[in-house]
């Protein structure tokens, strides 16, 4: 029997101390084995072929194989001790305890329960048991376990005995061994023979233990840095490897006929846990656990090596554990081509390369593999402060993920990158911006696009795509359709400006981020005003009065310009003021107030229409002469509907509370000061707390006004703003 084991792995088997790997010279399945019918590939270099069974059992997922047998395997889970018998020819399958071994003959299996005062071997073809006792019962001591038989030491500790099954011989003392060796354990070797360890003096040797006489032979002292170290053991070689947890690992070969000893070559690469195991005269070498590292490293693959054409042939992408059985050596890993599952190295004819084949199936993938996402197909920016957690699932964690959102209109992306993510749910917290400028997302279609790169090497990249749909509502002082505030100002020279902004909750700044051209020629206006969606559009529209007084209607198109204008109609040179884009009865839709030199405050209710934007216009009283500034802000100070503000010529700032029909309620006084700023913008939610807010634009700087929804003191102190052309006497702002 083969048993392959690392120096993590013995941590847990408190009665071996040194674990030998052994394999036999049977060329093809045990007859009347679930392997007999399988069709397998012969080793043929870099496309050699793995071949499943028809109908693989269920192998445990994140377990790994300890041992193997000719009936079944036992199996324990990666971060557990726990072990469970499994059978080969129906799956069927029982847990066992931590200590619990399988061991095999040439034709029958052994499960061995080592306790306290006994161990018990018990022959699973005959259901015939062998109880040594040990400890306490006589003092003996137990050493390991054999194929069909048991070792103990003597309660005196001078003898080394060898128990064996009824059938098969009984009781005999182990010879053989040096006077005084210490440290013994008895670990499998070939089904004839077990392999000994034991130090003698100052030095640590080995030898085989021969199951029909129990004598010891073929002594020799291991290698500087290869105690506690891997060793596979046949009846022509052994292999063993030195400098485990280094970055360069050896493996030594032994001709047992010839005494010579030759060094494979192995990649220099770090290792901490290379199994071993010799398959009909090839050596098998992989360093385990690589899939879930994050780094890659030559020795993840299970490679086998020709000593005598010094060929190397890959035969799984990777692995985990190492056990093997009377009919070959057996690798729970993965293939790109199979997935993960437990997988059988057959000697190949003639010398030829181990054939591979599938056992058993986790049903799990080896290459990565997005097995989901979590993307929403409309993700609402008006909701989580305009955020969204998009979530991809992968079916493992050692990869570099790359993931792009693409706004299909425009084209603008965002990127994020995570490279060895903790989890195989990979997260994107998006904050809804989009560009290289980081603007507020706009609405309409995205696709996304991840990429998913093994870090390990194990595996090809992956990638998926998808779609979703940014949506919000619309808001007044928005014209490009991504949920935040623009400023339209006029130069000098008659062109119309956008300026797209942001607000920044760690400085408490609203910032323009970008400024671009809409048109020249707008010097043609006496009056800008946004007004929000009047014209029917799903976005924010202007209306400009040009010095004949005419009011024309710009309809936003919602990409930051507008579309051909629409008059309105004449006569709106006797107004002085004009504040237009809240809601003032609570249909839903943009109305405007109008205050004509007179002093006479005049109502005209959006009708969502373009051709007829504005239904006649209602009088709601005179006096308002008083006043050089309204400005209709929105709904800012809790009220069932749009407030107003307006400053009188003395600089103080009152708020009218609309009261949802279109009029307004008995002024409260904000307070003085307000005279030096030239615009008050109603710029709509600017910081994204569902209030809208004013910006009030002065000689040498800006400010913003955030709204508290309390009529009382509508509005917070004054916040820095970073906007476009403060205190130019050449610019109009709306």
């Amino acid at each position: 029997m083969l048993q392959a084991r690392s120096t993590r792995r013995l941590l847990l088997l408190a009665a071996t101390t040194t674990v030998i790997a052994v394999t036999l010279s049977v060329v093809g399945p045990v007859a009347g084995s679930p392997y007999a019918a399988e069709t397998a590939y012969a080793a043929g270099g870099a496309d050699r072929g793995v071949a499943a069974a028809s109908d693989p059992m269920p192998f445990p997922k994140g377990s790994e194989v300890t041992e193997a047998g000719l009936t079944g395997f036992l199996s324990r889970p990666e971060r557990g001790t726990e072990k469970r018998w499994t059978r080969y020819s129906d799956g069927s399958s029982q847990g066992y305890g931590a200590r619990t071994v399988l061991r095999s003959s040439r034709t029958a299996d052994y499960l061995v329960f080592p306790g306290n005062h006994q161990v018990t071997s018990r022959n699973l073809s005959t259901m015939s048991s062998l109880d040594v006792p040990v400890g306490l019962t006589d003092g003996a001591a137990y050493l390991g376990s054999a194929g069909y038989a048991v070792f103990t030491r003597t309660g005196d500790g001078t003898k080394v005995r060898m128990h064996r099954h009824a059938t098969e011989g009984g009781t005999v003392a182990v010879t053989g061994l040096p006077a005084g060796a210490s440290a013994v354990s008895v670990s499998p070797g070939t089904p004839e023979d077990a392999v000994v360890t034991f130090d003698d003096g100052a030095v640590a040797k080995w030898g085989l233990v021969d199951l029909a006489t129990g004598t010891v032979g073929g002594i020799r002292a291991r290698t500087a840095g290869s105690s506690g170290a891997a060793m596979a053991v046949s009846q022509t070689h052994v292999v063993w490897t030195e400098g485990a947890g280094t970055e360069s690992p050896s493996l030594f070969l032994l001709d047992r006929s010839a005494g010579t000893v030759e060094q494979v070559p192995l990649a220099k690469a770090w290792s901490s846990d290379l199994r071993i195991g010799l398959v009909g005269g090839w050596v098998v070498y992989g360093e385990a656990g690589g899939i879930s590292d994050g780094v890659s490293n030559p020795l993840y693959a299970l490679t086998a090596y020709d000593p005598a054409t010094k060929a190397k042939v890959k035969l799984l992408d990777h692995l985990t554990s190492l056990a093997a059985a009377p009919d070959g050596l057996y690798a729970r890993g993965g293939t790109i081509g199979l997935g993960e599952g437990l997988y059988r190295l057959a000697p190949g004819a003639g010398g030829a390369a181990p054939v591979v084949s599938m056992v058993a199936s986790t049903g799990e993938p080896t290459r990565v593999v997005i097995e989901r996402n979590s993307v929403p197909a409309v993700v609402n920016l008006d909701e989580n402060g305009g955020k969204a957690d998009l979530s991809w699932q992968l079916s493992r964690h050692s990869v570099a993920v790359k993931v792009t959102l693409r706004h299909d209109r425009t084209g603008k992306t965002r990127e994020f990158s995570v490279t060895h993510p903790h989890s195989p749910t990979v997260t994107f917290a998006w904050d809804g911006t989009i560009g290289a400028d980081f603007t507020s997302a706009y609405n309409g279609a995205y696709t996304w696009e991840m990429t998913a790169a093994p870090t390990n090497g194990i595996g090809p990249s992956t990638s998926a795509s998808g779609t979703f749909q940014v949506a919000r509502k619309t808001v007044p002082h928005d014209f490009d359709d991504n949920g935040s505030p623009d400023l339209i100002d006029r130069d000098a020279a008659g062109r119309l400006w956008l300026s797209d902004t942001a607000y920044y909750k760690e400085f408490g700044q609203l910032t323009a981020q970008s400024r671009r051209l809409i048109g020249s020629g707008w010097n043609v206006y006496d009056r800008i005003e946004a007004t929000g969606n009047v014209g029917g559009t799903a976005v924010g529209d202007l209306v400009a009065r040009d010095k004949a007084g005419v009011l024309w209607l710009y309809r936003g198109n919602g990409r930051g310009g507008f579309a051909a204008r629409t008059k309105v109609g004449g006569g709106w040179n006797i107004y002085d003021r004009i504040a237009a884009g809240s809601d003032l009865n609570g249909d839903g839709r943009p109305d405007l107030l109008a205050a004509d030199k007179a002093g006479t405050l005049w109502y005209y209710k959006g009708t969502g229409s373009a051709a007829a934007p504005f239904a006649a216009r209602t009088k709601l009283g005179g006096g308002w002469q008083t006043f050089d500034e309204l400005t209709a802000v929105g709904n800012v100070a809790g009220g069932p509907a749009g407030d107003l503000l307006a400053r009188d010529k003395a600089g103080v700032l009152w708020l009218y509370l609309g009261r949802g029909d279109g009029t307004f309620a008995a002024p409260t006084r904000i307070g003085a000061g307000w005279g030096p700023y030239k615009h008050l913008v109603a710029i709509g939610d600017a910081d994204r707390d569902g209030r809208p807010d004013l910006v009030a634009l002065g000689p040498t700087a800006g400010y913003l006004y955030r709204g508290t929804g309390d009529w009382r003191a509508p509005l917070r102190a004054r916040q820095s703003a970073s906007l476009p052309h403060v205190g130019d006497a050449g610019h109009h702002v709306a």
